[in-house]
């Protein structure tokens, strides 16, 4: 809900902390404790949406928001694939969005990752700022997963928030990458320094797509006192910490129904050539689908005039454009 908050300005009042909907006592008293950190929360949870919508836009659920709590309806209440990837994208953002604060200098907390020093055995020497993805790791642990845990971490939906969570995180932290500059007479790397930094977001997101389609359903057992999730089918190989897990099958996601937040492919464009879920069959759920011409004027014929401009010509074009019905 935070991502939504476009009325609110900068979170920079204890008061303003009362005031978020969709956040649980205990995190209203830590956005009161971190003032400085919750934009760049509220910058995480709006990159998560943006980066859920992106993943899931040739689908039936194109991760559509709605303006109610939770904001993409029923859909994450119950324990599907699909609120596993809302829970694992949005963990992930968080942690990601505190990160990028910390390696720009935007909070007194934290900066760049100091650990990360001296000489590699490849040769190179750490400098520069790496990001200090522990930190935000750390933040989204705790301001994420208390909600979790205020329930009792050990019923089935809340061991599966906690594993999705963890994933998502986990997808920063198994991608990141070494940056390197090089030193030299004329460009020659005689010198290197290199540092750690985070994949792009993008990249998060595949890998978390990835996950969704391999993810696996899950049902809970106790090992001693302990509660856990195990594979439902016994055959199947256990899960690990970077995938994700659900409890429950998901809707078809064809009809319309507001009261699970499910918002139906009917009036959805397809593509009429895909044999895909994006193709009309699949995407329409068998209902058929409605042609439209439509006309739509590029650029073209572009010439470069010395100096210094572009000028093209505009070409109308009609194109087929196919929606479910």
């Amino acid at each position: 809900y935070l991502a939504k908050l476009s009325s609110v300005g900068s979170i920079s009042e204890e008061e303003t902390c009362e005031k978020l909907k969709g956040l649980i006592q205990r995190q209203v008293q830590m956005c009161k404790r971190n003032l400085e950190v919750m934009d760049s929360v509220r910058r995480g949870a709006q990159l998560a949406i943006e980066e859920c919508q992106y993943q899931f836009r040739n689908r039936r659920w194109n991760c559509s928001t709605l303006d109610t709590l939770p904001v993409f309806g029923k859909v994450v209440t119950q324990g599907t694939r699909e609120a596993a990837f809302v829970y694992a994208i949005s963990s992930a953002g968080v942690a990601f969005a505190v990160t990028r604060a910390c390696s720009s200098g935007e909070l007194d907390k934290c900066g760049c990752d100091r650990t990360v020093q001296g000489g590699s055995p490849q040769g190179f020497q750490w400098s520069g700022c790496s990001d200090n993805i522990a930190y935000g790791v750390a933040f989204s642990q705790s301001f994420v997963d208390v909600r979790e845990r205020s329930k009792g971490a050990s019923s089935n939906r809340a061991l599966m928030n906690l594993h999705n969570n963890e994933a998502g995180r986990k997808a920063i932290l198994n991608n990141m990458r070494v940056e390197c500059k090089c030193h030299g007479v004329s460009g020659s790397c005689e010198f290197k320094t290199c540092w750690k930094a985070m994949p792009p977001f993008r990249k998060v997101g595949n890998v978390l797509k990835e996950k969704f389609d391999g993810a696996t359903e899950v049902e809970q057992s106790e090992v001693g006192s302990t509660k856990v999730l195990v594979p439902k089918n016994s055959q199947f190989k256990p899960h690990t910490d970077e995938d994700l897990v659900y409890l429950d099958s998901s809707p078809d996601f064809c009809d319309h129904d507001l009261k699970n937040g499910v918002l139906g492919t009917s009036g959805r464009q397809c593509n009429k050539t895909s044999k895909a879920i994006d193709g009309c069959e699949l995407m329409c759920c068998g209902r058929g689908f409605h042609t439209d011409e439509v006309e739509v004027v590029e650029r073209c014929s572009c010439k470069f005039h010395w100096c210094c401009s572009v000028k093209c010509k505009p070409c109308h074009r009609v194109v087929e454009i196919h929606t479910c019905r």
